[in-house]
This record gives C-alpha cells, sequence and structure tokens, in this order.
C-alpha cells in the first residue's frame, strides 16, 4: 500500500490498521504504529481503533497520549471515544483523570449518551470513588441494564453487602451477571447461606455462576461442599475453565486428597487449559499440600512461564515436606523476591524451630530494604521469644511503632505472648491497652501470661474483666484460668471454674482442662482425689495427665503411688524420656539403685535419649547457649572463675547443695560437682558477667528447674545483689534478694501446733504463688491470701516488724511472742 500510495486512502489505511490491531491481539503494537505514523490526516475511528487496541494490551498511557494528540489535531471526538478514555482512566486507577475526561464530556454534549455514562459510572466505581458513581448514577437521564450493573459492580468490589443488596433488590429486571456479582460477594463477605439461596433462584446459570459458588465455598473453607459442587457442575455438563479448576485444586489441597486432585488435573490436560500460569501453581500447590513433593518438582521444572507465585508455591510446598535446606536453595535462586517470598522462607524457619535462621533472615529482608507484612512480624516475634531474645523483640515492636504498622488482634496477641513469656508484664499490659480489637486471643495471652509469671490472682482478674467486656471465652481461656488456680492452690475456686465451664459456658472439658485439675489436686496433696479424677475422666487420660500425678507423687513423696504411675506411663509411651527419668529419680531419692539403674538400662534398650538440660541467654544482642556440664563456650575461663567465686559466696550464704537431685550413685563430691555445672547455673555465671546491673539477668530453659538450682537462684539473688528471671518448662521464677517472688509465704505456726506442722505442710502448699499470712488457731489453720504484702518489694522482712503486729492484731492474736515465725518461699514448703 504504500508503495501503490494506497497508504494515502485514509479508508483504506483505517481498514489496515483494525486488521492488524485485531488480528494480532497479543502482539505488540509497533506494526500498526508504524502504519499510523505514515498518516497525514488520521480521522477520529483510527484514533479510536487504536487507544481501543492499546487498552486490550493494558498500556492504557498511550491511550491516554493519543487523545491528547487528537485534540492538537483538532480531530473530533465521538461518542465512542469518551467511553475509550474512561476505560483507560480505570485501568490506571486515576480518578483525576476520569474527572477531567467527565468535564470534558460535558462540554461535548455527550452526557445525555447512555453508553458513555456508563463507561463513566463504570470508571467512578472502579476508581473507588463510589459517591461520584452514584451521583453519576441517579442523574443519568437512561438507565439501562448495564447501568445498574456497573453501579451494583461498585458496591460488590468495595464489599459494601447493605447498598450493594439495596442496588440489586431495586433493578427493574435482573441478568445472571448482576446475580453472579452478589453471590461473589456474599463469599468474600462469608454469607454462604445467601449465596447458596441465590444460586438456586437463579432460572439460568452459566460458568461464571458455579464458578463463583465453588469459590464461595473455597474462601470459607467448606472444600467438601466446592468439591460435591463440582461433580454436579460435571454432571449438569457445564464446561469447565481455569478459574473453577483453581478453586477445586485448593480445595483438594487443604483436604489432601490427592487422587482427586489428580482426576482434577487430567481433567484439565484433556480439555486444554494446563498452560495457564495460575493453574500450574495450583497443581504445584496441590501436590505438594498433600505430600507429592517430586510430582510437583517436576510441574515446577518443566513450567515455561514460571513466575513469582509459581516459585512462592514450591518454597512453600518444601516448607510443608520438612525440606527446609531445598526450600532455602530455591530461595536464593530466584532472580526476583517479593515480600510473600521473604515471607513463606521466614515463617518456614519458624514453624520448624529454626529461630535463630528466622532472625538471621529477617535482618537480611531489612537489608534488601522489603517491608514485612503481618505474617513475617508474626513469625520473628515468635522466634525472639524462643530464643529469649528481648532486646530484638523490642527493637521488632519499636520497628512497628515506628513505620506506622497497625498492632491488630493476631499480632498484637503475639507481641504480648513475647512479652509475657520473657518477663515483662508491664510491657505486655501496654501493647494490650493499646490494641483496638481485642479478641478472645488477645484476652487468653494476658490470663495465661499473668500465670505463668506467678500473678495468678491478676490472671482471675483478668478473666472477670474479661466476662464484663462481653468477649465470651473459649476452651483456651479455661486452660489459663485453671493454671492459675493451680498456681494459687484454689481447690474449691479450680473446682468452680471447672464446672462453670460445662455448666455456664457449655464448654466440653478437653484432656488439658482435666491435667490442670489433676495437677491442682496434686500440688494440694490430695493424690487421691487426683487419680480418681483420672479414672473418672469421659475419654481416655492422656499421659500429660498421668505425668501431673506422677509430679505430685515425687512432690509429696508418694513412692508407692508414683512408682505405680510411673511404670504405667513408660510402657504408655516408651520412648519419653521425662517420664523414665522421673521415675528413676523417685527410685533415687529412696536410694534404691538397682531400681534406678533398671530404668537406665530400660531407656538404653529401647533407644530412649534424655534430652539435655539447655539454658539460654541473651547478651548484647547474641543469644549464648549452655547444656549442663558444657565446657565449649569461647568465655570458659571467666565462667569457670565466676563459678568458683558463686561457689563461694553461696556457702558463706548457708547455701548447701541438694544432693538428692543427682539420680547417680557416685560419692557426695561429685555430686555437688555436677550440681554446681546444671546449665542454669552456667547460664547465670555468664550473665554475671556480661550483664550490667541493674539489667536483670534473663533465662530459659526447656526444661523445668531443678530444686538445688531454684534453691541456688535464691541465695545467687542475695549474695550478688542481681535480679534473675528464668523461665522454665511450665512459667516463670523471678529472684531477687533471696527470693522467688511473689511465691513468698509468711507462716505463724504457734507452739501447741508445732507437732501438726508436718500434716499440714500439704495445704501450706496451696498459697504455691501468691503470698500469705498462715496461722494455727484454735485447732484449725487460718491462711488469709494477699495480692502483695510490703515486705515483697525488696526490704528485709526484719523491718516489717509492725507490719506483722498490725496482721496480728487484724486476727485477733494480742503478742507476737505467742508464735513462732517462719518465712518460706512456697516452693520450699
Amino acid at each position: 500500500m504504500i508503495l501503490t500510495g494506497l497508504i494515502a486512502d485514509t479508508f483504506a489505511a483505517s481498514r489496515l490498521i483494525k486488521f492488524s490491531t485485531d488480528l494480532l491481539p497479543f502482539i505488540d503494537m509497533s506494526y500498526s504504529f508504524k502504519i499510523f505514523a505514515f498518516l497525514e490526516s488520521p480521522n477520529g475511528f483510527i484514533f479510536n481503533t487504536m487507544m481501543r487496541a492499546y487498552i486490550q494490551r493494558n498500556v492504557p498511557q498511550k491511550a491516554i497520549c493519543l487523545y491528547k494528540l487528537m485534540l492538537n489535531n483538532n480531530v473530533g471526538v465521538d461518542n465512542y471515544t469518551y467511553p475509550l478514555l474512561a476505560q483507560a482512566s480505570a485501568l490506571r486507577l486515576s480518578v483525576f483523570e476520569g474527572k477531567l475526561i467527565h468535564d470534558h464530556v460535558l462540554k461535548a454534549g455527550f452526557d445525555s449518551d447512555v453508553y458513555v455514562n456508563n463507561t463513566l459510572i463504570n470508571m467512578y466505581a472502579v476508581c473507588g470513588d463510589l459517591s461520584a458513581a452514584h451521583k453519576l448514577f441517579d442523574e443519568s437521564p437512561v438507565l439501562d441494564l448495564v447501568s445498574w450493573n456497573s453501579i451494583l459492580a461498585g458496591y460488590v468490589n468495595a464489599d459494601n453487602v447493605e447498598e450493594a443488596k439495596f442496588i440489586y433488590n431495586k433493578m427493574p429486571e435482573r441478568n445472571i451477571i448482576a446475580s453472579n456479582s452478589m453471590i461473589v460477594l456474599f463469599g468474600r463477605k462469608g454469607n454462604v447461606a445467601e449465596a447458596c439461596r441465590l444460586f438456586k433462584e437463579m432460572p439460568k446459570k452459566d460458568l461464571v455462576s458455579w464458578s463463583a459458588l465453588i469459590s464461595c465455598y473455597e474462601q470459607n473453607e467448606m472444600y467438601e461442599e466446592a468439591l460435591v459442587l463440582f461433580m454436579n457442575m460435571i454432571d449438569h455438563r457445564v464446561m469447565v475453565d481455569e478459574v473453577v479448576v483453581v478453586s477445586v485444586l485448593s480445595a483438594c489441597a487443604n483436604l489432601t486428597v490427592v487422587k482427586t486432585g489428580t482426576s482434577v488435573h487430567a481433567l484439565a490436560v484433556k480439555i486444554g487449559i494446563e498452560c495457564y500460569i495460575n493453574l500450574q501453581n495450583a497443581l504445584i500447590h496441590m501436590y505438594s499440600s498433600c505430600g507429592e513433593i517430586t510430582t510437583a518438582e517436576k510441574l515446577f521444572d518443566a513450567g515455561h512461564n514460571l513466575d513469582l507465585i509459581s516459585w512462592n508455591s514450591m518454597i512453600s510446598g518444601y516448607l510443608k515436606c520438612g525440606s527446609v535446606e531445598k526450600a532455602r536453595a530455591l530461595f536464593d535462586a530466584m532472580i526476583e523476591k517479593d515480600v510473600v517470598s521473604w515471607s513463606t522462607m521466614i515463617s518456614g524457619y519458624a514453624q520448624h524451630d529454626q529461630f535463630s535462621e528466622t532472625l538471621s533472615l529477617f535482618m537480611d529482608m531489612q537489608h534488601h530494604g522489603i517491608r514485612p507484612d503481618e505474617a513475617t512480624l508474626v513469625s520473628v516475634i515468635s522466634a525472639c521469644t524462643h530464643l529469649v531474645a528481648l532486646d530484638q523483640g523490642k527493637w521488632i515492636h519499636a520497628y512497628i511503632r515506628k513505620n506506622g504498622l497497625k498492632i491488630n488482634s493476631i499480632l498484637g496477641t503475639t507481641l504480648i505472648d513475647m512479652y509475657m513469656k520473657l518477663g515483662c508484664v508491664d510491657n505486655a499490659l501496654e501493647v494490650f491497652h493499646g490494641m483496638e480489637e481485642k479478641g478472645v486471643s488477645s484476652w487468653n495471652a494476658l490470663i495465661i501470661g499473668f500465670a505463668m509469671n506467678g500473678l495468678a490472682d491478676k490472671s482471675l482478674e483478668m478473666f472477670s474483666e474479661m466476662k464484663k467486656s462481653g468477649v465470651t471465652p473459649n476452651e483456651i481461656t479455661f486452660v489459663g484460668v485453671l493454671g492459675a488456680c493451680r498456681h494459687m492452690g484454689l481447690v474449691d475456686e479450680g473446682h468452680r471454674h471447672f464446672n462453670s465451664m460445662i455448666q455456664e459456658h457449655r464448654l466440653e472439658p478437653n484432656s488439658k482442662h482435666y491435667g490442670c485439675m489433676v495437677d491442682l489436686l496434686g500440688r494440694a496433696g490430695m493424690l487421691k482425689e487426683a487419680e480418681e479424677l483420672i479414672e473418672s475422666m469421659p475419654m481416655s487420660p492422656d499421659v500429660a495427665t498421668w505425668g501431673a500425678l506422677l509430679g505430685a507423687c515425687k512432690k509429696h513423696g508418694d513412692h508407692e503411688v508414683g512408682e505405680r504411675v510411673g511404670r504405667k506411663l513408660v510402657e504408655l509411651q516408651p520412648d519419653h524420656d521425662g517420664f523414665h527419668v522421673l521415675l528413676s529419680n523417685i527410685h533415687a531419692s529412696k536410694g534404691r539403685w538397682d531400681d534406678v539403674l533398671e530404668v537406665r538400662g530400660m531407656m538404653v534398650r529401647r533407644g530412649v535419649v534424655k534430652i539435655p538440660g539447655c539454658s539460654m541467654i541473651e547478651a548484647n544482642g547474641i543469644i549464648h547457649e549452655f547444656l549442663a556440664g558444657d565446657r565449649t563456650h569461647p568465655q570458659i575461663n571467666e565462667i569457670d572463675n565466676m563459678l568458683d567465686e558463686m561457689a563461694k559466696k553461696l556457702k558463706l550464704e548457708g547455701y548447701a547443695p541438694d544432693t538428692l537431685e543427682v539420680a547417680f550413685d557416685i560419692d557426695q563430691e561429685e555430686k555437688e560437682t555436677t550440681l554446681f555445672r546444671h546449665s542454669e547455673k552456667l547460664a547465670i555465671a555468664f550473665g554475671l558477667i556480661t550483664i550490667s546491673p541493674p539489667n536483670p539477668i534473663r533465662i530459659m530453659k526447656n526444661l523445668r528447674i531443678c530444686n538445688d538450682c531454684h534453691t541456688a537462684a535464691k541465695f545467687i539473688s542475695r549474695a550478688f545483689d542481681r535480679e534473675i528471671v528464668v523461665r522454665d518448662r511450665h512459667r516463670f521464677h523471678h529472684f531477687k534478694h533471696g527470693s522467688c517472688l511473689p511465691a513468698i509465704m509468711l507462716m505463724f505456726i504457734f507452739p501447741s501446733s508445732k507437732d501438726l506442722w508436718q500434716q499440714q505442710i500439704a495445704h501450706l502448699e496451696i498459697c504455691d504463688v501468691r503470698p500469705s499470712i498462715v496461722v494455727y488457731i484454735d485447732g484449725s489453720l487460718l491462711i488469709l491470701n494477699f495480692m502483695r504484702v510490703p515486705f515483697v518489694n525488696h526490704v528485709p522482712f526484719v523491718n516489717h516488724v509492725p507490719f506483722v503486729n498490725h496482721i496480728m492484731t487484724a486476727i485477733d492474736v494480742k503478742h507476737m511472742d505467742e508464735a513462732s515465725l517462719l518465712v518460706a518461699d512456697s516452693e520450699d514448703a
């Protein structure tokens, strides 16, 4: 045409441009633009054709530039031009450009054209300016079905259910498009029943109708219903597309039904849609979620158009199958990473208890300038909790505040959990009170955290406040509440809460709740009642419940029941090291070394290895780990010197090693040496060297602190005038001025009752956490609980005789010399 001169013919040129743009819809516009450039005076039709082609190829800015060229060349626009410009503005999400186009429409006099108005309504709705969209809708002289669908789509996209329902109900006539839009909206908002009702009422259904309801089921975790509806769709001979198959594969992944997923895969191949990238990603996700990682790898390796989602799906698949190293190798091989890539890998490390790697990768993420999402922050905060990395945890909290990130219920609960588990109660409360949304999980974190930190009274207060706030407690709440009662030894209150859980809140107790009650009764020395409760459980008691009874037997010296329960436990769970060790310790405490050797031999034959005690401490932003008898630390010589200094000072303070804690038949000196190299003592020695006062020494231990280390920590806190916080497997221990706070008991034992003291010791132990005044008067033991007594606040007891006299007067005891006085930690009692 160029050679013959036909290119100058506007009609011929316009047809050639239309032909090139329609024939090659996925090819760039270079060929069409060359033809366009040859034209001296392109008309409006040619401009419209070029603009439409750019919009189809998602290059809306070029369409806007062509419009400017039209105006500069004084080319006339028509009612086909402005709808194209409105579409371009919608694609660019530019309401500013859209309003300028709207002004041009008004000046050109096309405001009464229903086609133009419909595209403007759609533009405003897509750009999120629903008030402008609705105003134009109301002012339009003519409304057709497209007008109604456009305004409806705007409210659907904005998730505005009430306005969308109002528009839908007002529509003079409804088509499939409107009904499908409402099903999509109901699905996103969780209104599954309304979506199903609307689907059933539809006289005609198309592919989108079926796809919308299947997606609705999948989004709301009704995976079986999604698969049933898909089979129904096949029975109705409705042709499926990749959108439907993606939703169905997601349901298969969540149900881990690989056989069904494979059948859906075969169907996708049969109808020729398996090449779509979103479908390939769904297949990789499905196979990896079902444990078929080899098949997922083959699909990934065979993919030609892999995108970020493909790589992220494969990394997620490796992590789900436990192949952390393969996941990291694939992560490192990615040329481009998005926040999902980083979040997936960081969360994977946290889920597989590789917490040091979690923090390390998070720091790399920061260096790359990637803004973390909520999932990343939750994983990193959890890692700080497990690593006792309080400084890093506080840094992340500061990062959240500095960057203005919203602390929602999930993130806030994770922060509360971290602060509580690291002994920072005030920080946890600050987070809680600053949260706008407080779900039941947030309250649970506080209730459990208070109990964990020895503030069981505050835990029960928080439970009362939770109910007053209208938050309904769940099963986890009552685990915390019963745990608080257990720490305080409130047997009657524990029974009351246990019963209210069933009768008032209609919650069925599970093995954890029964375990708390067994532990509560066991701590109070009510071993018979505890065993009877186990026997009455509606479900088979788990090993944790029997373990609580075994621990109580050891604590109260009931070796007969303890030995019977211990043997039962090692038979129930022969690979559990803790039960073997506890049974061995019971034998050792009675000096039955042959039985100790029998249990130890049983462990060897069964291949049971005792989990070594490990204590972690953070110093200068670095986590240090210590094992019992550890000599691998680079500062071991300094630690040895500090241990020697600790031994000397503790001896002067009156400390005597509790060699009963050593379950080996060795001489006394060896026992004392073994005790002094427990992991927590090594960590304390390191803390004394590296952490300057008044900063507390914070230690996390993977097992329960032994009686000797607990006693030694109290003496160390007084001898070195340091605060030591130890978080063991069960709870916190706050050591200060020679006491484990706030677990202090002040006991007045009258001369006439001294011979009964041993009989009442089990009842005294109900004051396991809260400070108490205990008095034996007229044949009965009187216990007065106090939330806090003055001498707990780190002042020597001898300075508080006036306070004691005040208490004595309050309970009608006239003279101090009528009673003998004993101050003891509740665990010693």
